[in-house]
Protein backbone atom coordinates (compact mmCIF):
# COMPACT_ATOMS: atom_id res chain seq x y z
CA UNK A 1 0.00 0.00 0.00
CA UNK A 2 1.62 3.23 -0.79
CA UNK A 3 0.95 6.51 1.28
CA UNK A 4 -1.55 7.98 -1.12
CA UNK A 5 -3.65 5.33 -0.75
CA UNK A 6 -3.07 5.41 3.13
CA UNK A 7 -6.06 8.64 3.90
CA UNK A 8 -8.85 8.49 4.84
CA UNK A 9 -10.64 9.70 1.84
CA UNK A 10 -7.74 10.21 -0.80
CA UNK A 11 -9.72 12.00 -3.84
CA UNK A 12 -10.55 14.66 -1.39
CA UNK A 13 -6.90 15.97 -1.01
CA UNK A 14 -4.27 17.06 -3.49
CA UNK A 15 -1.50 14.00 -2.51
CA UNK A 16 1.71 15.09 -1.19
CA UNK A 17 5.47 15.16 -2.64
CA UNK A 18 5.60 11.86 -0.33
CA UNK A 19 2.42 10.07 -1.45
CA UNK A 20 3.48 11.36 -5.34
CA UNK A 21 6.72 8.93 -4.91
CA UNK A 22 4.79 6.41 -3.76
CA UNK A 23 6.77 5.59 -0.60
CA UNK A 24 6.26 1.65 0.11
CA UNK A 25 4.48 0.74 3.31
CA UNK A 26 7.01 -0.64 4.79
CA UNK A 27 9.82 1.65 4.53
CA UNK A 28 10.11 4.82 6.39
CA UNK A 29 8.90 8.28 4.74
CA UNK A 30 11.73 10.19 5.59
CA UNK A 31 13.97 9.81 2.95
CA UNK A 32 14.80 13.29 2.83
CA UNK A 33 16.92 13.00 6.09
CA UNK A 34 17.80 9.34 5.30
CA UNK A 35 19.65 10.74 2.46
CA UNK A 36 21.62 13.21 5.12
CA UNK A 37 25.02 11.68 4.91
CA UNK A 38 24.63 8.90 3.12
CA UNK A 39 28.29 9.02 1.93
CA UNK A 40 29.37 8.51 5.56
CA UNK A 41 28.84 4.84 6.99
CA UNK A 42 26.42 4.89 9.86
CA UNK A 43 29.42 3.58 12.68
CA UNK A 44 30.84 7.25 11.85
CA UNK A 45 28.76 9.70 14.44
CA UNK A 46 28.02 13.10 14.69
CA UNK A 47 28.52 15.16 18.03
CA UNK A 48 25.08 14.77 19.44
CA UNK A 49 24.84 10.82 18.91
CA UNK A 50 28.35 11.06 20.45
CA UNK A 51 26.42 12.91 23.45
CA UNK A 52 23.15 10.40 23.46
CA UNK A 53 25.76 7.31 23.42
CA UNK A 54 27.23 8.92 26.68
CA UNK A 55 24.09 9.50 28.72
CA UNK A 56 22.48 6.25 27.56
CA UNK A 57 25.26 3.73 27.31
CA UNK A 58 26.45 3.96 31.07
CA UNK A 59 23.31 1.81 32.20
CA UNK A 60 25.13 -0.82 30.24
CA UNK A 61 28.51 -0.32 31.33
CA UNK A 62 27.16 -0.53 34.97
CA UNK A 63 25.07 -3.77 34.29
CA UNK A 64 28.43 -5.58 33.03
CA UNK A 65 30.36 -3.89 35.87
CA UNK A 66 27.93 -5.23 38.19
CA UNK A 67 27.32 -8.66 36.32
CA UNK A 68 30.82 -9.31 35.97
CA UNK A 69 32.12 -8.25 39.32
CA UNK A 70 30.50 -10.09 41.78
CA UNK A 71 32.70 -13.32 40.22
CA UNK A 72 36.00 -11.91 42.08
CA UNK A 73 33.45 -10.28 44.55
CA UNK A 74 32.30 -13.22 45.94
CA UNK A 75 35.87 -15.07 45.58
CA UNK A 76 36.75 -12.08 48.10
CA UNK A 77 34.07 -12.86 50.51
CA UNK A 78 35.29 -16.59 50.79
CA UNK A 79 38.24 -15.04 52.73
CA UNK A 80 36.53 -12.05 54.76
CA UNK A 81 33.78 -14.05 56.02
CA UNK A 82 34.77 -18.13 55.75
CA UNK A 83 38.36 -18.03 55.86
CA UNK A 84 38.75 -19.17 52.53
CA UNK A 85 36.20 -21.64 52.47
CA UNK A 86 33.81 -21.58 49.69
CA UNK A 87 30.15 -19.56 50.62
CA UNK A 88 27.55 -21.91 50.98
CA UNK A 89 25.95 -23.08 47.72
CA UNK A 90 22.41 -21.43 48.38
CA UNK A 91 24.20 -18.24 49.31
CA UNK A 92 26.33 -17.87 46.03
CA UNK A 93 23.86 -18.61 44.30
CA UNK A 94 20.92 -16.24 45.66
CA UNK A 95 24.42 -13.46 45.63
CA UNK A 96 25.03 -14.27 41.63
CA UNK A 97 20.96 -14.03 40.65
CA UNK A 98 20.16 -11.45 42.70
CA UNK A 99 21.01 -8.46 40.17
CA UNK A 100 19.18 -10.41 37.57
CA UNK A 101 15.57 -11.08 39.68
CA UNK A 102 15.60 -7.60 40.18
CA UNK A 103 15.89 -6.66 36.84
CA UNK A 104 12.95 -8.69 35.58
CA UNK A 105 11.27 -6.19 38.10
CA UNK A 106 12.60 -2.87 37.10
CA UNK A 107 12.49 -4.24 33.25
CA UNK A 108 8.49 -4.74 32.99
CA UNK A 109 7.79 -1.86 35.46
CA UNK A 110 9.69 0.77 34.05
CA UNK A 111 8.65 -0.66 30.31
CA UNK A 112 5.30 0.14 31.54
CA UNK A 113 5.82 3.41 33.21
CA UNK A 114 7.29 4.59 30.41
CA UNK A 115 5.21 4.33 27.91
CA UNK A 116 2.15 5.42 30.45
CA UNK A 117 3.99 9.11 31.90
CA UNK A 118 6.88 9.17 29.25
CA UNK A 119 10.68 8.60 28.55
CA UNK A 120 11.00 12.18 30.20
CA UNK A 121 8.63 11.89 33.37
CA UNK A 122 10.59 8.09 34.06
CA UNK A 123 14.00 8.29 32.89
CA UNK A 124 16.92 8.95 34.99
CA UNK A 125 15.09 7.53 38.20
CA UNK A 126 16.46 4.03 37.56
CA UNK A 127 20.04 5.83 37.91
CA UNK A 128 18.92 7.07 41.26
CA UNK A 129 17.71 3.71 41.98
CA UNK A 130 21.41 2.06 41.52
CA UNK A 131 23.38 4.67 43.17
CA UNK A 132 21.33 4.14 46.07
CA UNK A 133 21.85 0.26 45.56
CA UNK A 134 25.19 0.60 45.39
CA UNK A 135 25.88 2.70 48.45
CA UNK A 136 23.76 0.00 50.64
CA UNK A 137 26.00 -2.67 49.03
CA UNK A 138 28.99 -1.44 49.85
CA UNK A 139 27.58 -0.46 53.52
CA UNK A 140 27.35 -4.20 54.50
CA UNK A 141 28.08 -4.82 58.00
CA UNK A 142 30.73 -7.76 57.23
CA UNK A 143 31.77 -7.08 60.94
CA UNK A 144 28.84 -6.65 63.25
CA UNK A 145 26.48 -9.45 62.02
CA UNK A 146 27.08 -13.38 60.84
CA UNK A 147 28.52 -14.11 57.89
CA UNK A 148 25.65 -15.50 56.48
CA UNK A 149 24.06 -12.65 57.21
CA UNK A 150 25.98 -10.03 55.34
CA UNK A 151 25.90 -12.34 52.05
CA UNK A 152 22.00 -12.00 52.17
CA UNK A 153 22.44 -7.54 53.33
CA UNK A 154 24.32 -8.15 49.85
CA UNK A 155 21.78 -10.40 48.09
CA UNK A 156 18.83 -8.25 49.14
CA UNK A 157 20.89 -4.69 47.94
CA UNK A 158 21.89 -6.66 44.66
CA UNK A 159 18.25 -6.90 44.39
CA UNK A 160 17.36 -3.35 44.23
CA UNK A 161 20.20 -2.65 42.34
CA UNK A 162 19.15 -4.98 39.83
CA UNK A 163 15.70 -3.47 39.59
CA UNK A 164 17.54 -0.12 38.60
CA UNK A 165 19.82 -1.89 35.93
CA UNK A 166 16.85 -3.08 34.72
CA UNK A 167 15.07 -0.88 34.02
CA UNK A 168 17.61 0.57 32.25
CA UNK A 169 17.02 -1.88 28.94
CA UNK A 170 13.20 -0.70 28.10
CA UNK A 171 14.65 3.20 28.96
CA UNK A 172 17.41 3.82 27.16
CA UNK A 173 16.25 1.33 24.08
CA UNK A 174 13.69 3.58 23.79
CA UNK A 175 15.33 7.16 24.18
CA UNK A 176 17.67 5.93 21.54
CA UNK A 177 15.21 4.48 18.86
CA UNK A 178 13.36 7.08 19.10
CA UNK A 179 15.97 9.91 18.59
CA UNK A 180 18.02 7.91 15.35
CA UNK A 181 18.45 8.42 12.11
CA UNK A 182 16.62 5.24 10.62
CA UNK A 183 19.70 4.70 8.69
CA UNK A 184 21.68 4.10 11.44
CA UNK A 185 19.47 3.47 14.17
CA UNK A 186 20.62 -0.75 14.62
CA UNK A 187 24.30 0.76 14.62
CA UNK A 188 23.29 3.17 17.54
CA UNK A 189 21.78 0.59 19.49
CA UNK A 190 24.25 -1.89 18.84
CA UNK A 191 27.17 0.79 19.96
CA UNK A 192 25.00 1.31 23.08
CA UNK A 193 25.14 -2.32 24.25
CA UNK A 194 28.82 -2.22 23.51
CA UNK A 195 29.05 -0.24 26.45
CA UNK A 196 28.54 -3.90 28.42
CA UNK A 197 32.14 -5.21 26.96
CA UNK A 198 33.41 -2.13 28.08
CA UNK A 199 32.06 -2.52 31.65
CA UNK A 200 33.20 -5.79 32.02
CA UNK A 201 36.99 -5.04 30.96
CA UNK A 202 36.99 -2.00 33.18
CA UNK A 203 35.76 -3.80 35.81
CA UNK A 204 38.32 -6.30 35.78
CA UNK A 205 40.88 -3.34 35.69
CA UNK A 206 39.54 -1.80 38.61
CA UNK A 207 39.97 -5.54 40.26
CA UNK A 208 43.33 -5.76 39.24
CA UNK A 209 44.29 -2.04 40.10
CA UNK A 210 42.52 -1.93 43.47
CA UNK A 211 44.50 -5.62 44.29
CA UNK A 212 48.02 -4.15 43.22
CA UNK A 213 47.68 -1.56 45.64
CA UNK A 214 46.78 -4.11 48.64
CA UNK A 215 49.60 -6.69 47.76
CA UNK A 216 51.74 -5.19 50.41
CA UNK A 217 49.36 -5.40 53.27
CA UNK A 218 47.30 -8.58 52.11
CA UNK A 219 50.66 -10.76 50.47
CA UNK A 220 53.33 -9.67 52.85
CA UNK A 221 51.65 -8.65 56.14
CA UNK A 222 49.33 -11.62 55.63
CA UNK A 223 46.53 -8.99 56.45
CA UNK A 224 44.04 -11.13 54.33
CA UNK A 225 40.96 -9.84 56.29
CA UNK A 226 42.00 -6.48 54.49
CA UNK A 227 39.87 -7.91 50.97
CA UNK A 228 37.04 -6.18 52.48
CA UNK A 229 38.59 -3.00 51.44
CA UNK A 230 39.18 -4.44 47.77
CA UNK A 231 35.78 -5.31 47.16
CA UNK A 232 34.35 -2.57 48.67
CA UNK A 233 36.21 -0.37 46.67
CA UNK A 234 35.65 -2.18 43.65
CA UNK A 235 31.99 -2.00 43.54
CA UNK A 236 32.09 1.80 44.57
CA UNK A 237 34.22 3.36 41.82
CA UNK A 238 31.15 2.41 39.53
CA UNK A 239 29.10 5.31 41.30
CA UNK A 240 31.48 7.80 39.37
CA UNK A 241 29.96 7.04 35.88
CA UNK A 242 26.31 6.61 37.47
CA UNK A 243 26.48 10.31 39.58
CA UNK A 244 28.09 11.60 36.05
CA UNK A 245 25.67 10.92 34.20
CA UNK A 246 22.62 11.79 36.53
CA UNK A 247 21.88 15.14 35.66
CA UNK A 248 21.82 14.34 31.84
CA UNK A 249 19.21 11.84 32.23
CA UNK A 250 16.88 13.71 34.56
CA UNK A 251 16.84 16.91 32.28
CA UNK A 252 16.81 15.38 28.84
CA UNK A 253 13.62 16.44 26.82
CA UNK A 254 11.14 14.40 25.63
CA UNK A 255 11.29 13.30 21.97
CA UNK A 256 9.52 14.69 19.41
CA UNK A 257 9.30 11.27 18.00
CA UNK A 258 7.39 10.32 21.15
CA UNK A 259 5.26 13.28 22.01
CA UNK A 260 3.40 12.93 18.64
CA UNK A 261 3.17 9.37 18.39
CA UNK A 262 2.29 8.41 21.58
CA UNK A 263 -1.03 10.44 21.55
CA UNK A 264 -4.30 8.42 20.64
CA UNK A 265 -4.54 10.49 17.41
CA UNK A 266 -1.84 9.11 15.16
CA UNK A 267 0.19 11.44 12.76
CA UNK A 268 0.30 10.86 9.10
CA UNK A 269 3.63 9.63 7.67
CA UNK A 270 4.22 13.17 6.77
CA UNK A 271 4.11 14.37 10.20
CA UNK A 272 6.37 11.43 11.43
CA UNK A 273 8.87 12.32 8.49
CA UNK A 274 8.76 16.00 9.66
CA UNK A 275 9.05 15.42 13.84
CA UNK A 276 12.25 12.59 13.29
CA UNK A 277 13.64 15.48 10.86
CA UNK A 278 13.62 17.86 13.68
CA UNK A 279 14.60 15.59 16.22
CA UNK A 280 17.89 14.89 14.90
CA UNK A 281 19.66 16.59 17.62
CA UNK A 282 19.44 15.35 20.93
CA UNK A 283 18.17 18.41 22.27
CA UNK A 284 15.61 19.58 19.41
CA UNK A 285 12.73 19.77 21.54
CA UNK A 286 14.58 22.34 23.34
CA UNK A 287 16.68 24.72 20.77
CA UNK A 288 14.94 27.86 20.02
CA UNK A 289 15.09 26.66 16.15
CA UNK A 290 12.88 24.06 16.66
CA UNK A 291 10.19 26.90 18.62
CA UNK A 292 10.22 29.00 15.86
CA UNK A 293 9.86 25.57 13.40
CA UNK A 294 6.47 24.62 12.01
CA UNK A 295 6.70 22.07 14.20
CA UNK A 296 3.13 21.03 16.37
CA UNK A 297 3.26 20.28 19.74
CA UNK A 298 0.15 17.59 21.07
CA UNK A 299 -2.44 19.22 21.19
CA UNK A 300 -4.13 20.36 24.92
CA UNK A 301 -6.35 17.41 25.37
CA UNK A 302 -3.04 15.47 25.28
CA UNK A 303 -0.77 16.85 26.85
CA UNK A 304 0.40 19.35 29.68
CA UNK A 305 1.16 23.14 29.29
CA UNK A 306 5.00 21.81 29.61
CA UNK A 307 5.02 20.00 26.44
CA UNK A 308 5.10 16.75 28.34
CA UNK A 309 2.45 13.78 27.34
CA UNK A 310 -0.31 13.45 29.88
CA UNK A 311 -0.31 9.19 30.95
CA UNK A 312 -2.41 7.64 29.08
CA UNK A 313 -5.52 5.61 31.36
CA UNK A 314 -5.68 3.16 28.75
CA UNK A 315 -2.17 3.03 27.89
CA UNK A 316 -2.11 -0.89 29.12
CA UNK A 317 -5.69 -1.44 27.48
CA UNK A 318 -4.38 -0.64 24.20
CA UNK A 319 -1.46 -2.25 24.32
CA UNK A 320 -3.54 -5.56 25.08
CA UNK A 321 -5.79 -5.00 22.09
CA UNK A 322 -2.61 -4.22 20.08
CA UNK A 323 -1.06 -7.38 20.82
CA UNK A 324 -4.41 -9.47 20.80
CA UNK A 325 -3.64 -9.34 16.90
CA UNK A 326 -1.17 -12.88 16.11
CA UNK A 327 1.00 -10.95 13.82
CA UNK A 328 1.73 -8.83 16.44
CA UNK A 329 1.80 -11.62 19.00
CA UNK A 330 4.24 -13.43 17.12
CA UNK A 331 6.59 -10.75 17.29
CA UNK A 332 6.45 -10.43 21.33
CA UNK A 333 6.55 -14.16 20.88
CA UNK A 334 9.46 -13.66 19.06
CA UNK A 335 11.80 -11.59 21.15
CA UNK A 336 11.17 -12.93 24.17
CA UNK A 337 11.97 -16.33 23.40
CA UNK A 338 14.77 -15.24 21.11
CA UNK A 339 16.22 -13.33 24.29
CA UNK A 340 15.44 -16.06 26.79
CA UNK A 341 17.09 -18.84 25.17
CA UNK A 342 20.39 -16.65 24.65
CA UNK A 343 20.67 -15.49 28.30
CA UNK A 344 20.37 -19.30 29.29
CA UNK A 345 23.54 -20.47 27.54
CA UNK A 346 25.20 -16.50 28.00
CA UNK A 347 24.45 -16.28 31.63
CA UNK A 348 25.09 -19.74 32.44
CA UNK A 349 28.76 -18.96 30.18
CA UNK A 350 29.33 -15.53 32.44
CA UNK A 351 28.00 -16.18 35.71
CA UNK A 352 30.29 -19.67 36.41
CA UNK A 353 33.81 -18.59 34.82
CA UNK A 354 35.82 -20.05 37.52
CA UNK A 355 34.88 -23.35 34.95
CA UNK A 356 36.61 -21.30 32.08
CA UNK A 357 39.41 -19.89 34.65
CA UNK A 358 39.87 -23.62 35.71
CA UNK A 359 40.09 -24.93 32.40
CA UNK A 360 43.04 -22.05 31.40
CA UNK A 361 44.70 -22.02 34.66
CA UNK A 362 43.19 -18.54 36.35
CA UNK A 363 41.23 -20.54 38.89
CA UNK A 364 43.43 -19.15 41.55
CA UNK A 365 43.32 -22.74 43.48
CA UNK A 366 47.01 -22.43 44.54
CA UNK A 367 49.29 -19.69 46.20
CA UNK A 368 48.42 -17.33 49.12
CA UNK A 369 45.24 -15.53 48.83
CA UNK A 370 46.38 -12.56 47.64
CA UNK A 371 48.38 -14.47 44.77
CA UNK A 372 44.83 -16.70 44.08
CA UNK A 373 42.38 -13.38 43.73
CA UNK A 374 45.36 -11.88 41.20
CA UNK A 375 45.27 -14.94 39.50
CA UNK A 376 41.26 -14.95 39.35
CA UNK A 377 41.36 -11.16 38.20
CA UNK A 378 43.99 -11.84 35.18
CA UNK A 379 42.00 -14.37 33.74
CA UNK A 380 39.13 -12.33 33.77
CA UNK A 381 40.64 -9.54 31.76
CA UNK A 382 41.67 -12.25 29.50
CA UNK A 383 38.51 -13.79 28.85
CA UNK A 384 36.94 -10.46 28.01
CA UNK A 385 39.59 -9.65 26.00
CA UNK A 386 39.89 -12.29 23.62
CA UNK A 387 35.90 -12.26 22.33
CA UNK A 388 34.11 -10.17 24.60
CA UNK A 389 34.53 -6.61 23.89
CA UNK A 390 35.23 -7.88 19.71
CA UNK A 391 32.25 -9.45 18.97
CA UNK A 392 30.45 -5.86 19.82
CA UNK A 393 32.19 -3.83 17.50
CA UNK A 394 32.07 -6.32 14.78
CA UNK A 395 28.16 -5.91 14.85
CA UNK A 396 28.23 -1.95 15.20
CA UNK A 397 30.11 -2.04 11.80
CA UNK A 398 28.08 -4.53 9.76
CA UNK A 399 24.22 -4.25 11.43
CA UNK A 400 23.03 -1.88 8.65
CA UNK A 401 24.74 -4.28 5.78
CA UNK A 402 23.86 -7.62 7.03
CA UNK A 403 20.63 -6.79 8.97
CA UNK A 404 19.71 -7.99 12.20
CA UNK A 405 17.98 -11.19 11.41
CA UNK A 406 20.79 -12.77 9.61
CA UNK A 407 23.74 -11.64 12.85
CA UNK A 408 21.25 -13.40 15.35
CA UNK A 409 20.59 -16.39 12.77
CA UNK A 410 24.76 -16.44 12.68
CA UNK A 411 25.09 -15.78 16.43
CA UNK A 412 23.23 -18.18 17.38
CA UNK A 413 24.54 -21.33 15.16
CA UNK A 414 28.41 -20.80 15.43
CA UNK A 415 27.80 -19.97 19.41
CA UNK A 416 25.94 -23.76 19.28
CA UNK A 417 28.62 -25.35 17.41
CA UNK A 418 31.25 -23.92 19.88
CA UNK A 419 29.37 -25.26 22.62
CA UNK A 420 29.36 -28.44 21.23
CA UNK A 421 33.09 -28.45 20.51
CA UNK A 422 33.78 -27.61 23.90
CA UNK A 423 31.05 -29.97 25.30
CA UNK A 424 32.09 -32.90 23.13
CA UNK A 425 36.40 -32.18 24.37
CA UNK A 426 35.69 -31.06 27.90
CA UNK A 427 38.23 -33.26 29.49
CA UNK A 428 39.94 -33.76 25.92
CA UNK A 429 40.40 -30.55 24.81
CA UNK A 430 44.12 -28.92 25.06
CA UNK A 431 44.17 -25.56 26.87
CA UNK A 432 45.07 -23.77 23.79
CA UNK A 433 42.45 -25.57 21.99
CA UNK A 434 40.00 -24.23 24.83
CA UNK A 435 40.94 -20.87 24.95
CA UNK A 436 40.33 -20.44 21.27
CA UNK A 437 37.34 -22.52 21.14
CA UNK A 438 35.86 -20.14 24.23
CA UNK A 439 37.42 -17.12 22.44
CA UNK A 440 35.16 -18.05 19.22
CA UNK A 441 31.78 -18.80 21.55
CA UNK A 442 32.35 -15.01 23.42
CA UNK A 443 32.83 -13.28 20.05
CA UNK A 444 29.67 -14.98 18.79
CA UNK A 445 27.92 -14.17 21.42
CA UNK A 446 28.39 -10.46 20.68
CA UNK A 447 28.62 -10.45 17.06
CA UNK A 448 25.30 -12.21 17.40
CA UNK A 449 22.21 -12.29 19.64
CA UNK A 450 23.31 -11.14 22.50
CA UNK A 451 23.29 -7.66 20.57
CA UNK A 452 20.83 -8.36 18.32
CA UNK A 453 17.87 -9.25 20.93
CA UNK A 454 18.47 -5.90 22.87
CA UNK A 455 18.17 -4.45 19.11
CA UNK A 456 15.08 -6.11 18.12
CA UNK A 457 12.62 -4.71 20.23
CA UNK A 458 13.57 -1.53 20.11
CA UNK A 459 13.22 -1.33 16.02
CA UNK A 460 10.05 -3.74 15.61
CA UNK A 461 7.39 -2.22 17.77
CA UNK A 462 5.90 1.00 17.38
CA UNK A 463 6.65 4.11 19.65
CA UNK A 464 3.40 3.54 21.60
CA UNK A 465 3.99 0.35 22.91
CA UNK A 466 7.67 0.26 22.37
CA UNK A 467 8.78 0.37 25.91
CA UNK A 468 6.45 -2.08 27.31
CA UNK A 469 7.21 -4.78 24.92
CA UNK A 470 10.62 -4.10 25.29
CA UNK A 471 10.88 -4.94 28.97
CA UNK A 472 8.33 -8.13 28.53
CA UNK A 473 11.39 -9.09 26.23
CA UNK A 474 14.01 -7.60 28.33
CA UNK A 475 12.45 -9.80 31.61
CA UNK A 476 11.84 -12.83 29.55
CA UNK A 477 15.50 -12.89 28.66
CA UNK A 478 16.86 -12.39 32.76
CA UNK A 479 14.12 -15.19 33.52
CA UNK A 480 16.34 -17.45 31.49
CA UNK A 481 19.46 -15.86 33.36
CA UNK A 482 18.11 -16.59 36.68
CA UNK A 483 17.05 -20.22 35.83
CA UNK A 484 20.67 -20.72 34.66
CA UNK A 485 22.84 -19.32 37.58
CA UNK A 486 20.84 -20.99 39.98
CA UNK A 487 20.99 -24.42 37.92
CA UNK A 488 23.97 -24.36 36.71
CA UNK A 489 26.60 -25.63 39.72
CA UNK A 490 23.66 -28.58 40.74
CA UNK A 491 23.44 -29.81 36.96
CA UNK A 492 26.79 -29.55 37.12
CA UNK A 493 27.19 -31.70 39.90
CA UNK A 494 24.64 -34.42 38.58
CA UNK A 495 24.88 -34.56 35.07
CA UNK A 496 28.63 -32.87 34.71
CA UNK A 497 29.80 -29.30 33.25
CA UNK A 498 30.19 -31.03 29.72
CA UNK A 499 26.55 -31.92 29.76
CA UNK A 500 25.77 -29.03 30.70
CA UNK A 501 27.55 -27.41 27.88
CA UNK A 502 24.75 -30.10 25.15
CA UNK A 503 22.16 -28.03 26.65
CA UNK A 504 23.21 -24.37 26.15
CA UNK A 505 24.15 -25.85 22.81
CA UNK A 506 20.67 -26.78 22.16
CA UNK A 507 19.43 -23.82 23.73
CA UNK A 508 21.15 -21.80 21.15
CA UNK A 509 19.82 -24.05 18.17
CA UNK A 510 16.26 -22.73 19.81
CA UNK A 511 16.75 -19.15 19.53
CA UNK A 512 17.83 -19.39 15.85
CA UNK A 513 14.35 -21.67 14.89
CA UNK A 514 12.63 -18.36 17.14
CA UNK A 515 14.87 -15.96 15.22
CA UNK A 516 12.12 -17.25 12.43
CA UNK A 517 9.32 -15.22 13.59
CA UNK A 518 11.25 -11.86 13.25
CA UNK A 519 10.95 -9.78 10.12
CA UNK A 520 13.81 -8.17 8.73
CA UNK A 521 13.82 -4.58 10.77
CA UNK A 522 16.75 -2.85 8.41
CA UNK A 523 14.81 0.31 7.52
CA UNK A 524 11.94 -0.59 8.57
CA UNK A 525 9.74 1.68 10.50
CA UNK A 526 7.12 0.51 12.87
CA UNK A 527 5.20 3.81 13.08
CA UNK A 528 4.50 4.12 9.62
CA UNK A 529 3.60 0.13 10.06
CA UNK A 530 1.24 0.87 12.60
CA UNK A 531 -0.21 3.90 11.09
CA UNK A 532 -1.11 2.09 7.73
CA UNK A 533 -2.91 -0.90 9.79
CA UNK A 534 -5.07 1.71 11.96
CA UNK A 535 -6.45 3.55 8.59
CA UNK A 536 -6.89 -0.07 7.31
CA UNK A 537 -8.41 -0.61 9.92
CA UNK A 538 -11.00 2.52 9.82
CA UNK A 539 -11.68 1.88 6.18
CA UNK A 540 -12.38 -1.83 6.25
CA UNK A 541 -15.04 -0.34 9.71
CA UNK A 542 -16.39 2.23 7.09
CA UNK A 543 -17.02 -0.17 4.28
CA UNK A 544 -19.09 -2.09 6.76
Amino acid sequence: MSSSQAGDNPASRTPSRTEKDAVPPYRSALEEFEDEGADRPPYILTYTEVKLLGIAGVGFFLDAYDLFIINPVTTMLQYRLYGGKALPAGLQGFVKAAANIGSVIGQLLFGLFADHFGRKAVYGKELMIIIFATIMCISDPTGDISADGALVWLGVWRIILGIGVGADYPMSASVTSERSNLRKRGTMLAYIFSFQGWGSLIGSLVTLVTLACYKHVMDAKGETSKVDGVWRIVIALSLIPALGTLYQRLTLPESTRFLRLSQPSAPSSEEIGADVIKDKSLVASSTPSEKQSNYRPPTVENSTPTGTPRPRKAAFKEFLHYFSEWRHLKLLIGTSLCWFFLDIAFYGINLNQNVVLQQIGFDGKTGTPWERLWKIAIGNIIITALGFVPGYYATILTIEILGRKYIQIQGFLLTAMFLGIMAGRFNKISTAGFVVCFSFLQFFFNFGANTTTYCYPAEVFPTRFRATAHGISAASGKAGAIISSLAFNSLSNKIGTANVLWIFMGVSFAGAVCTLLLPEVKGRDPDLIYEEEEKEKLRTRRAY
